[in-house]
């Protein structure tokens, strides 16, 4: 047998022997943040399920760029999505003309 799978084994015996004497980590919860608390404020739909909103979170503020969905009768924000801080929002669109350009060039 090799080293590899005999050390295994002992892990796994030794794993076992700790579970006896030491409770699992309890799980909690995270509290919902409620409507009321966040400082979102929606600057445009994009389409149907994204927006554009400006938030004050960790008090920093970002531009977030972000697709949403509906759960449970509640919009809620999805993974899919970006948070810009202000000064990447500068430098993003300080590019914009060079972004329009670009776009025009493939057009």
């Amino acid at each position: 047998m090799s080293w590899r799978g005999k050390r295994k084994d002992e892990d796994v015996r030794a794993s076992d022997d700790d579970s006896e004497t030491h409770a699992p980590a309890k799980k909690v919860a995270k509290p919902a943040e409620s409507s009321e608390e966040s400082d979102d404020i929606v600057v445009c739909n994009i389409s149907k399920n994204r927006r554009v909103s400006v938030r004050n979170w960790n008090g920093k503020i970002w531009i977030d760029i972000r697709e949403f969905y509906v759960k449970d009768g509640k919009t809620l924000p999805g993974k899919k999505g970006i948070s810009l801080s202000v000064d990447q929002w500068n430098t993003l669109r300080n590019h914009a003309d060079g972004i329009d350009k670009a776009l025009a060039d493939l057009s």
